[in-house]
Order: C-alpha cells, then structure tokens, then sequence
C-alpha cells in the first residue's frame, strides 16, 4: 500500500514538472480593455489598497482582463483588483466565476476558480490580490 501511494505521488509530481514554466507575468491591456477600465473608474480616486471587503452581490463583477477585476458596490465606489499571478481566459467572460472565500469577506489570497457554462469543467484556479478602492470625488457633481 504505501509503495503505490509513493508511486501515485511520483507521478502526480512528474505530471506537473512536465508542465513546464508558466508566464505569470500580465500582457498589456488591450485598447478595448483600457477604454472599458478608464470609462468604469471614470471620476474617481484610488484610495488605500486594503486586504479584504465586504461580500455583496456577485452580479457587479466586471471582467477588464485576465488580471483585473472590478468589483462595483455602487456608483460612487469601485473595488479594483489586479490577480495574483493573473487568471488565463477570465477577460473571455465565457465561464462562471466560483469564489472560494472563508466567511462573509472577498480577502487576498481567496481563490476563483473558472468553470465552463456548458460543461461545468473546471477551468483555472487563480489567486485575488489587493483590494484598491476607487470613490467618486465628493466636490465633482
């Protein structure tokens, strides 16, 4: 017994060597990707990053690329976060967004994972970085 499960741990650990290298490093925004970020945090201020937020409805998720999401709480204050490591194929919009997160808080370092709408396989697993908040300047209009 404990020799096959030495066995299944080699080549679980050969599999994943075999994968080589990954870029982690995030590609340059597209033109559409950058008119979409600028129109969203349009008149606002970035303030502190800070670890974590309040869960709220997951339906104002904005996808800007494979390593930014907006997290919209209302129209005077946006949550940008830019992935740990970025997300490949999240800026696509073609799979679900399932959220592994400990309580009632979105923090640093939970985990999204992609699943695909039709399939339901489970597609990259990535990691959320800093919460950077962006609030309507209280003098504009």
């Amino acid at each position: 017994m404990h020799k096959k499960m030495i066995l299944a741990l080699a080549v679980f650990v050969s599999a994943i060597a075999a994968c080589g290298p990954v870029d982690s490093t995030p590609k340059p925004l597209t033109d559409k990707q950058s008119v979409r970020l600028t129109k969203e945090l349009s008149g606002k201020v970035a303030g502190e990053a800070v670890n974590c937020i309040s869960d709220f409805n997951g339906a104002n998720v904005i996808r800007i690329s494979d390593d930014i999401l907006l997290y919209r709480v209302s129209g005077r204050l946006v949550y940008k976060n830019t992935l740990r490591g970025g997300c490949p194929g999240l800026a696509n919009d073609n799979d679900v967004i399932v959220t592994e997160q400990f309580g009632s808080q979105k923090c640093r370092g939970d985990l999204i994972k992609l699943v695909d709408r039709t399939t339901g396989i489970q597609g990259p697993v990535c990691s959320l970085g800093e919460f950077v908040p962006y609030r309507k300047n209280k003098t504009a209009g």
